[in-house]
């Protein structure tokens, strides 16, 4: 299986469940179309990934994944730069949000592909702690400026629903995805 995408977290996911895999990012534009709902742009990003890379692997599948974070109807991806980030923090602070992932797999010219929603709630955090966090570096390459799986973990006060969602990728729904495009899972050899 390819894996259009460079995220270490979903090279680090999909070894979790035990995938064989290459990785070959996809490079298309990730631009959100005016008036797209936030399900369909993460379902269009991940589509668009696998078809894009599967046309260089036509005899293999090809697992596209895209994550974005919604807070009030706004799509928050990857924050611009510290300033940006901040603006995103602050935004979540004390509320609830959205994370969602779609992912697609291309095989044999057919595609599938799923959308999955974590809601997450922030409790409240402080000018100094947002900054400080921002400085850390870690929200500058993450949907919504945070990530659950490292320093961020402790702005999270609940999440409801796929802890794996908001790293990065719906690993039970991957998995059957993965499965009815004939992908095992649970392998012992996993080349990057």
């Amino acid at each position: 299986m390819i894996l259009a995408s460079a995220s270490p977290r979903r090279r680090e996911l999909l070894t979790q469940i035990g995938v064989i895999f290459t990785v070959d990012p996809a490079n298309i534009d990730e631009t959100i179309l005016v008036d797209e709902r936030p399900e369909a742009y993460v379902e269009r990003m991940a589509r668009e990934k696998a078809l894009a890379v599967a046309q260089r692997y036509p005899h293999e599948a090809v697992l596209g994944s895209d994550t974005t974070v919604v807070c009030a109807g706004e799509i928050l991806v990857k924050p611009d730069g510290a300033d940006d980030a901040v603006r995103m923090l602050t935004a979540l602070s004390g509320r609830s949000h959205q994370v969602l992932t779609a992912v697609a797999v291309v095989k044999d010219g057919e595609a599938r592909s799923l959308v999955v929603s974590t809601d997450v709630h922030f409790r409240e955090l402080s000018s100094a702690e947002i900054e400080a966090y921002v400085a850390t570096g870690e929200p500058l390459d993450k949907a919504g400026a945070y990530g659950i799986q490292g320093f961020g973990a402790i702005l999270v006060a609940d999440i409801k629903g796929s802890y794996s969602n908001v790293v990065g990728l719906p690993l039970t729904e991957t998995a059957a995805l993965l499965r009815e495009s004939d992908v095992p899972v649970w392998q012992m050899d996993n080349r990057w």
